[in-house]
């Protein structure tokens, strides 16, 4: 049975890689190349040293796992720079780069919207209530006030940090964003964090539903990383 379980896992493992090398070749096209010849300089380095300093059936068989490790490597910094070269500038970017945070965070996007398509998306974890927006900055600042008093009153103490999403002055550039957010100081325990939770589910079930802008599917950035990591 196990077996039979493992067979479409492994399928569905290959098309995420293939998916994510395709995703990648649009903007890089000759990652193809680069990652051969990655491949083969490590295991020529091995073959070199099982040949010169021996023994050989030592070397050359450690060659190739490392070879396959360094392609790895660079295969999955060359997807992730793909995937948000895709997204930078669309409007929900801030959001796709968010949903790949890991366990411990959870992430609601699109918490208020605007007609302008200003969004605020909200993260919870440890550091407390990170109030994320993205849009005209002159806008946001009015948006992100008031989202933070409606946060604060359930809130509980807990901190509400807003963040700008942008690459202006002050603010947070989409590729640093999650590293942002998972570098903020963590003041909560895990057992106040689903507190929190609780109440901030008071706040969403008065909140009038409103959909999300047009934009990149959160799935670009975070499918591409799950494909390297065999998540």
């Amino acid at each position: 049975m196990a077996k039979k379980d493992a067979a479409p896992e492994k399928q569905g493992r290959l098309k995420q890689i293939r998916s994510a090398y395709q995703l990648t070749k649009k903007s890089d096209p000759k990652i193809g190349l680069l990652l051969a010849a990655i491949f083969l300089a490590v295991v020529a380095v091995f073959v070199a040293l099982g040949l010169f300093v021996g023994p050989w059936f030592v070397w050359i068989p450690l060659g190739i796992p490392l070879a396959l490790l360094a392609t790895t490597v660079v295969f999955g910094r060359r997807v992730e720079k793909a995937a948000y070269s895709q997204i930078e500038g669309q409007t929900g970017a801030a959001a796709s780069a968010l949903q790949t945070l890991r366990r411990g965070w959870t992430v609601t996007p699109a918490v208020a919207v605007t007609k302008n398509a200003d969004i605020v998306h909200r993260v919870v974890g440890r550091p407390g209530i990170i109030l994320v927006g993205e849009g005209q900055p002159s806008r946001l600042k009015n948006l992100l006030t008031a989202e933070r008093k409606k946060h604060v009153r359930v809130a509980g103490g807990a901190p509400v940090i807003e963040i700008v999403a942008g690459d202006g002055e002050g603010e947070i550039g989409i590729r640093k964003l999650t590293k942002h957010v998972m570098k903020l100081p963590a003041v909560l325990q895990p057992s106040e964090v689903t507190d929190l939770l609780q109440r901030l589910k008071a706040l969403d079930a008065v909140r009038p539903q409103v959909p999300m802008p047009k934009g990149p599917m959160p799935s670009n950035l975070k499918g591409a990383r799950q494909a390297m990591k065999g998540r």
